[in-house]
């Protein structure tokens, strides 16, 4: 049996995403991005015929929580650093992060996290998806800033896609 909402979390997406493109509620404006949460899902299923398992619950908030103050504190971070040290005293490094993440949804949350956090950008990932180039903007420790990345954001993201 073919299910009415094949994707329900990227149905509310779009419609959380059409109502923002609209500026305004409106009932109209619901209704047609309710039609497109529903519509789009059932033509792009297809596409997602090995869909990861996510848990959405206490792990996924945990996480949203953990990355949404990060990216506060990383913010005053990479100002204090701007505005009171010397290009020449920062310690750029590109770091090469070995990953055990092994589907693709869940690299790319893991890199579009890091590139999300001030400081820190994620550039590529190796052809065989084990490893995960990051340039960071000050770092003091590279091992350090590796485990940071693997402890903070990896180890969550494999308890969300199990």
């Amino acid at each position: 049996m073919k299910r009415v909402l094949p994707h329900p979390a990227l149905s509310a997406m779009l419609l959380i995403v059409w109502l923002l493109m609209a500026n305004h509620i409106t009932v109209g404006g619901i209704v047609l991005g309710g039609i497109f949460a529903l519509i789009l899902p059932k033509f792009t299923q297809p596409f997602w015929p090995d869909r990861p398992r996510m848990r959405f619950r206490r792990a996924f908030l945990g996480y949203l929580a953990i990355v949404l103050v990060d990216i506060v504190v990383a913010n005053f971070e990479v100002a204090r650093l701007i505005l009171f040290r010397r290009n020449r005293d920062l310690r750029a490094r590109w770091l090469v992060v070995p990953i055990a993440l092994t589907t693709p949804e869940a690299i790319t949350m893991l890199a579009g996290t890091i590139s999300l956090t001030p400081g820190t950008v994620s550039s590529d990932v190796s052809a065989d998806g084990r490893f995960l180039l990051v340039h960071a903007l000050d770092v003091a420790d590279e091992a350090a800033e590796i485990a940071r990345i693997k402890s903070r954001y990896e180890a969550r993201l494999q308890r969300i896609f199990a």
